[in-house]
């Protein structure tokens, strides 16, 4: 944990979580799926691998701006070939028993990922399947824009800055700050953790949840 530990001393209506990178790790599974695609595009893979993470496909090739490139078809070949390989995908330390631990109607993932892929990816490494989960597909415009959180925190019936979000890479960051929302960066998937003034977390095996009086959930170090 960092030394803006705020987080751990605040009661929140619900938590939300980013999914890659923040309840599992698929970094080896995805970064061999985007290079081969990079290399058959002529893209430099060193300098590209490292924008893969956090943002919707479609967005990821948009950025690229390739001539004559299909994004939409190049997306779903892309999330076809995840979905084929989830070789080594596992959870975030101690994640699953967290998640499992939190009240049904008081948590949600918002994730970049298409939902088919999502669904995989949490069967993988053993994540429970929440009542609300918002995916690619349901927001038009993908982090960094807030959407996808704002949707979730409006379809469990709380306001988005009544909740807490969990989050690791700079899109994710940057959506869950344009929401106004609080947030924790999980720092153990990434070999350089992001440079934050965002409360830190290693894992979750090293904290637990619980209701206050009024439903609020607190964490506990």
């Amino acid at each position: 944990m960092s030394a803006n530990d705020s987080v751990f001393k605040t009661p929140y209506r619900a938590f939300l979580f980013d999914m890659d990178g923040t309840v599992l790790n698929s970094i080896a599974a995805a970064e061999r799926i985007w290079t081969t695609w990079a290399l058959r595009h002529g893209v430099d893979v060193e300098s590209f691998l490292p924008t893969i993470h956090g943002a919707r496909a479609i967005d990821t090739i948009n950025r690229l701006a390739l001539p004559g490139v299909d994004a939409e078809a190049q997306a779903q070949w892309v999330t076809e070939a995840e979905i084929e390989d989830v070789e080594g995908i596992v959870e975030v330390f101690g994640a699953a028993n967290f998640l499992r631990s939190l009240p049904a109607n008081q948590w949600a993932i918002v994730t970049s990922a298409p939902r088919a892929l999502a669904l995989r990816r949490m069967a993988a490494a053993g994540i429970p399947e929440p009542g609300v989960m918002v995916t690619a597909e349901a927001v038009s415009a993908g982090k960094p824009d807030p959407a996808g959180y704002r949707l979730a925190a409006q379809l469990l019936g709380f306001a988005v800055t009544e909740c807490l979000i969990f989050e690791d890479a700079t899109v994710g960051i940057l959506a869950a700050e344009a929401a106004g929302a609080d947030l924790v960066i999980i720092t153990s998937t990434h070999d350089h953790p992001i440079q934050t003034a965002h409360a830190t977390l290693a894992s979750y095996d090293s904290v637990v949840c619980r209701a206050d009086v009024d439903g609020l959930l607190l964490i506990e170090t």
